[in-house]
C-alpha cells in the first residue's frame, strides 16, 4: 500500500484539532455547562462557515441538497451528540484516556463501515490485523486507566 503524505498529514491535523477542541470545549463546559457549550459551539462554527460560504470559499452546490439521502443529514445530529460526549467523557476521564477510548470507538465502527462499504463508501475487506489493532488500542486505553 502507498503511503499518501497529504491526506496523513490531514489525519494528523485533525487528530491535534480534535484533541484541542475537546480540551477547550471541556473548559467551556465547566464555565456554563455541558449543553449549553455545545450549543455555543455550534454556533460560532455555524457563523464561521457562513463567513466562509459568504467568501465563496465551498466548492460545491447547496441546491443540489434535495438530492442527498435523508440519513447523510444525521452527520448534524451526531456532531451534537460528538461535542457533548467529549466534553463529558474528557472532564471525567482526561484528555489522553477519552481521546484513547474515542480513537477505539471510532477504529471498530470504520473497520464495520469499511468492511460492509456502508454509505456508498468504498468496500475495505475486513481482516483479523485489524482486530488485532483494535485489540491493541483498547489495551492501550485500558493501561492509561493505571
Amino acid at each position: 500500500m502507498k503511503l499518501a503524505l497529504i491526506p496523513l498529514l490531514t489525519g494528523i491535523i485533525a487528530g491535534i484539532s480534535m484533541a484541542l477542541q475537546g480540551s477547550l470545549n471541556t473548559l467551556l463546559s465547566k464555565v456554563i455547562g455541558l449543553l449549553e457549550a455545545a450549543f455555543v459551539v455550534h454556533v460560532i462554527g455555524a457563523v464561521a462557515l457562513v463567513a466562509l460560504l459568504l467568501m465563496r470559499l465551498g466548492q460545491g452546490n447547496l441546491a443540489q441538497m434535495g438530492k442527498a439521502p435523508w440519513y447523510a443529514y444525521l452527520g448534524g445530529l451526531l456532531s451534537a451528540v460528538i461535542l457533548y460526549t467529549v466534553m463529558a467523557s474528557i472532564s471525567k476521564l482526561g484528555v489522553s484516556i477519552a481521546t484513547t477510548a474515542i480513537i477505539v470507538g471510532q477504529v471498530s465502527t470504520a473497520l464495520i463501515i469499511d468492511h460492509f462499504g456502508l454509505f456508498g463508501l468504498k468496500e475495505i475487506p475486513f481482516t483479523w490485523w485489524k482486530v488485532f489493532g483494535v485489540a491493541l488500542l483498547a489495551t492501550g486505553a485500558k493501561l492509561m486507566l493505571n
